[in-house]
């Protein structure tokens, strides 16, 4: 009867070791998979500061477009007016 309860005792303690390596390799895949979330994560903030700048930059020369054309047209009006004056004379 003792070699049976020495023998079941390893049996539990073998079944013991192999769940607590089951849930060592599970709490290392789930580090893992972390770890390449946080990458993951961290590549799509650099990409959206990235794209806020472009963004900004797109912006500010939209803006700038914008007053050169206002310009432009304003001269042209001051050019049309003008040959208008010295059509008319």
């Amino acid at each position: 009867m003792p070699a049976k309860t020495v023998k079941a005792a390893i049996e539990e303690l073998r079944n013991a070791v192999q769940s607590l390596e089951g849930a060592i390799d599970g709490r290392f895949d789930k580090e893992r998979d972390l770890s390449e979330f946080e990458g993951e994560v961290r590549r799509v903030n650099t990409d959206r500061s990235r794209l806020a700048q472009e963004l900004d930059q797109s912006q500010f020369r939209a803006n700038r477009l914008e007053e050169v054309n206002r310009e432009v047209s304003r001269r042209l009006v001051t050019a049309m007016e003008t040959i208008r004056a010295v059509l008319d004379r």
